[in-house]
C-alpha cells in the first residue's frame, strides 16, 4: 500500500502538494508523529485526507462512519469538515495506535464530534443497525482488514442514506490488482470487491487514482 499517490513521478507529486494540499497544522503534526512508527504506511496520504474532508463539506454531511481508524488522520481530516453539531463514529481494535489518535483530536478541538468505538468493527456496525441506525449516516470510509472489505461495504452501504457515499481505500493495492500472478488473500479480497461493485446497480461508482486508490460508491 501506498501513503502516497501512485502514479506520479516526485516532481509532479511535489507540485501537486505544493500548490494544493492545506494541511491543518494538527494534521501535519499528526502525520509527521505517525511517520515514526513501524506501521506508517497504513497512514493515508494527506491529499486523500484533504479530498475525503471536501467530499464531506460538499454533501453537507453531518455524520460520518469509518472502518479503521489507525493513529486518527483521516477522523481528524473529516471531523474538521464537520459541523460543530456533527459525529463520526471511528471503529478500531488498537488502544494503542487510538490513544495517539486521541491526542491529536484534543489537540485540534474535535475530539467532541468523534466517538471511538473500540471493538472489532462489524460488531459495531451490527450494534449500529441494531439501534435503528440503517439510513442515518452520510458518508462511509473503509480502511481497515482487506478480507472483510465487502461484508464492511454491505453493513455501511445499509447504514448510509439514500445519495450517501461509501469510500474505499487501497483499491488499486500498489497496482498489484491488475497483476494476475498476486493471488494473496488481501488481492483477491479486494479485486472481487472491485468486480462486484462494477456490478452493483445500487450505486453509482468511480474509482479514483489517488493515493492508493480510492472507491467512491453513491447509494443510490
Amino acid at each position: 500500500m501506498s501513503n502516497r499517490s501512485i502514479g506520479l513521478n516526485d516532481n509532479v507529486y511535489q507540485y501537486l502538494l505544493q500548490v494544493s494540499l492545506r494541511e491543518h497544522p494538527v494534521l501535519a503534526g499528526l502525520r509527521e508523529s505517525t511517520a515514526l512508527l513501524p506501521e506508517a504506511r497504513f497512514q493515508i496520504a494527506p491529499e486523500q485526507g484533504q479530498f475525503m474532508a471536501w467530499l464531506a463539506g460538499a454533501i453537507g454531511a453531518r455524520r460520518i462512519l469509518e472502518i479503521g481508524t489507525f493513529t486518527g488522520y483521516s477522523a481528524l481530516a473529516m471531523a474538521l469538515a464537520l459541523p460543530a453539531d456533527g459525529e463520526l463514529v471511528t471503529c478500531d481494535v488498537s488502544r494503542e495506535w487510538t490513544d495517539i489518535a486521541r491526542k491529536f483530536w484534543e489537540r485540534a478541538g474535535v475530539a467532541a464530534r468523534i466517538r471511538l468505538e473500540l471493538r472489532p468493527a462489524l460488531e459495531t456496525l451490527e450494534r449500529l443497525r441494531a439501534q435503528g441506525e440503517s439510513g442515518r449516516f452520510d458518508l462511509a470510509f473503509i480502511d481497515a482488514d482487506k478480507t472483510a472489505y465487502e461484508d464492511y461495504f454491505e453493513l455501511c452501504l445499509d447504514l448510509l442514506r439514500p445519495g450517501g457515499s461509501v469510500l474505499i481505500d487501497n483499491t488499486l493495492w500498489s497496482g498489484q490488482v491488475a497483476d494476475p500472478s498476486v493471488e494473496d488473500p488481501d488481492t483477491e479480497a479486494i479485486r472481487g470487491l472491485n468486480r462486484k461493485l462494477h456490478r452493483d446497480e445500487r450505486i453509482e461508482l468511480s474509482l479514483v487514482p489517488i493515493a492508493d486508490g480510492l472507491t467512491l460508491a453513491r447509494k443510490r
